[in-house]
């Protein structure tokens, strides 16, 4: 309870011993001399350490774009590998994608939710389909055998079905999960798919609609998708709707009437 409801007459006396269980569980590794220490602090000190700390802690930016990149630069300092960038233009799900689009090193790039919706594992399922069949993308599917949705809400789940039909009706398809965002790409694919258009959610369908139309290879492989726990998702679906309709025209008066201009050069 002295670390539900923290302060300091509760937590003092509690220090030592919630250091020992934790190191009996092996979650700390401290000496005696700071047992000892933390055995004969007074509370007037931690009172004024936790002062210090509400006051640093309301600083901090508890959400939004400024605290993601907060925790980014944190994990940075533990993974030496992780790069990331900060979109300066103009804000939406598809400048931000765009942005990185621009901007990715290696041979493949892979547009999933850091939201956790997406799962990593399903990552490594994708890149080891590519190389497996030297395939220039490789779509999940959340609606086949071995697709898995986790509460998904009901409203969403009847719409994304909905359109997904369509455009498997409209470009004669097999695949049926096109607005899942989770796809990975060849570098030399991505490069033919620009200009992009999309700077909202549709790019979603943008992309791998042009990754059909224009004769890239593909692969589908289920994956799985489950709710974000906290925070909300930005799709809204009222003002989203004429902009997939937008690209779904768009892409197939290419098909209809490019003449295969923007087609894989083989």
């Amino acid at each position: 309870e002295s670390l539900d409801y923290i302060c300091a007459e509760r937590l003092t006396p509690g220090l030592e011993p919630t250091a020992r269980l934790l190191m009996a569980h092996g979650e700390l590794l401290v000496s005696e001399t700071v047992l000892a220490q933390l055995r004969q602090i007074s509370v007037s000190t931690v009172k004024r350490i936790l002062k210090r700390l509400r006051q640093d802690e309301r600083r901090l930016p508890r959400r939004g774009p400024e605290r993601a990149l907060q925790v980014l630069q944190v994990l940075q300092q533990q993974i030496p590998t992780l790069v990331f960038e900060t979109n300066q233009g103009p804000n939406g799900f598809g400048y931000a994608v765009r942005y990185g689009l621009e901007r990715f090193s290696g041979d493949y790039v892979a547009v999933m939710m850091a939201d956790l919706s997406d799962d990593p594992e399903d990552l490594v399922k994708f890149y080891r389909k590519a190389l497996e069949g030297d395939y220039d993308c490789v779509f999940g599917t959340r609606w086949s055998d071995g697709g898995k949705v986790i509460d998904y809400p009901a409203l969403k789940r009847r719409i994304n079905r909905l359109a997904n039909f369509i455009v498997k009706v409209v470009f004669r398809l097999k695949y049926n999960d096109c607005t899942n965002a989770f796809k990975l790409y060849k570098r030399e694919t991505m490069e033919g798919l620009k200009p992009f258009l999309s700077p909202h959610f549709n790019l979603t369908l943008e992309l791998p609609l042009k990754a059909i139309v224009r004769g890239y290879s593909y692969a589908i492989v289920p994956n799985s998708w489950t709710n974000r726990k906290y925070g909300e998702s930005k799709l809204k679906i009222k003002e989203m709707g004429s902009r997939y309709f937008f690209i779904l025209m768009y892409c197939w008066i290419e098909k209809q009437f490019a003449r295969g201009d923007f087609k894989k050069k083989s």
